[in-house]
């Protein structure tokens, strides 16, 4: 099993104390967390139905009965010291939830993740102000517990593409998709992070987020497939492209060592301190300058965690500073419709000079690797 091994705890403890400082600096005594994907950083409790009171000097837990126990055994595993209230109706999940921050005068709430209905329900019973991306703040920096889950993730697919890539001439797109997602499971992962891409020939790999269809490939197809597996919650992603049964023609081997080119000119920049914006026009100043400008569908990067998609976003819009602990994509793309496109893309963790990558796949050439030796 290559993906799932013995894997370190995560700081889960920890985190509320990092959270409050953060209150702290926008005058907030307590904070509302609704957010599930917050719920679940901050307490370790995997639910489908939670908030999270922050006080002062204590942590209560609000869900329903389906999850007295597990949410007991879930945050005793993570050493969260926090009340569990269990309501048996929403009625009664939302008067625990009020009643938990009764006597408090300004309370921050998730605006950004409550529907319009929740939010005047709530702000009926409590004074709530919008207090958007704190929690996501501290979620950015990634300790060791979770890079180890996201690492384990990506060699699982690492491990599941060496063994498909080799055979993908004849197979359609859907049966790629499937033994990708049936041999990551095989190597440790929980399943796949995201649907698996993957786009072939002329058309489909022209399309940067293709869903893989009953198009069987066939020689001289150009090949874009993007996988990642998920462990313990924690996404991995990766892409790799290839031409399938015969050499690259020329046209195809420059497009692709453009692209190797770019993505390797993205991966330089990456540091802590850089702005994120930096990595994408990297990329974009190279592709432009190689004279494949009208080739680019979309940025450079994200980041990735506890969702496949989250700050800091490598776009040019983006205000985002790169940070110790982020794990970001460098991932950019060239696609043209009766070409078909390349993709190549890596994760990587931030550091103070530069990054590590994680996803250890071949990109040297656009060739499919050789099937593993036994």
């Amino acid at each position: 099993m290559t993906g799932r091994r013995d894997l370190p705890p995560m700081s889960v403890a920890e985190r509320i104390g990092g959270l409050r400082d953060r209150m702290a600096e926008q005058d907030l005594p307590a904070l509302a967390v609704t957010n599930l994907t917050n719920v679940r950083w901050l307490t370790g409790f995997t639910g489908s139905n939670g908030s999270v009171a922050v006080l002062p000097d204590r942590v209560v837990l609000v869900t329903d009965g389906r999850y007295r126990d597990r949410a007991a055994d879930e945050l005793s595993a993570a050493a969260v010291e926090a009340e569990i209230v269990v309501g048996f109706s929403q009625p009664e999940q939302h008067q625990a939830f009020v009643q938990a921050f009764h006597g408090l005068d300004r309370i921050g709430a998730e605006a950004a993740s409550l529907t319009h209905t929740r939010w005047e329900a709530l702000a009926a019973d409590l004074p709530i102000t919008s207090a958007d991306g704190l929690v996501e703040d501290g979620r950015r920096t990634k300790d060791a517990g979770e890079i180890a889950r996201i690492e384990a993730g990506a060699a699982a697919a690492d491990a599941a593409l060496a063994e498909v890539a080799p055979g993908l001439l004849g197979m359609t797109e859907a049966e790629v998709r499937m033994e990708l997602e049936y041999r990551m499971r095989a190597h440790g992962a929980d399943g796949p992070s995201y649907d698996t891409i993957v786009a072939s020939g002329p058309q489909h790999a022209a399309r940067p987020h293709h869903e893989a269809g009953e198009r069987r490939i066939v020689e001289g197809d150009t090949v874009v497939i993007d996988v990642g597996g998920l462990v313990d919650g924690y996404h991995s992603d990766m892409t790799r492209s290839y031409v399938v049964g015969r050499e690259p023609t020329d046209e195809q081997r420059e497009v692709y060592e453009v692209l190797r080119g770019v993505q390797l000119a993205g991966l330089d920049v990456v540091a802590s301190g850089v702005a994120a914006k930096d990595v994408d026009a990297a990329c974009r100043e190279r592709i432009h300058d190689a004279g494949y400008g009208d080739w680019i569908r979309h940025s450079v990067g994200h980041g990735v965690g506890l969702l496949i998609h989250e700050e800091p976003f490598e776009a040019p819009t983006s205000t985002a500073e790169l940070r110790t602990g982020d794990v970001v994509t460098v991932e950019p793309g060239l696609y043209r419709v009766g070409f078909g496109g390349f993709r190549i893309e890596d994760l990587v963790e931030v550091t103070s000079t530069g990054c590590r990558i994680l996803t250890a796949s071949p990109k040297d050439t656009p060739c499919p690797p050789s099937p593993p030796t036994t």
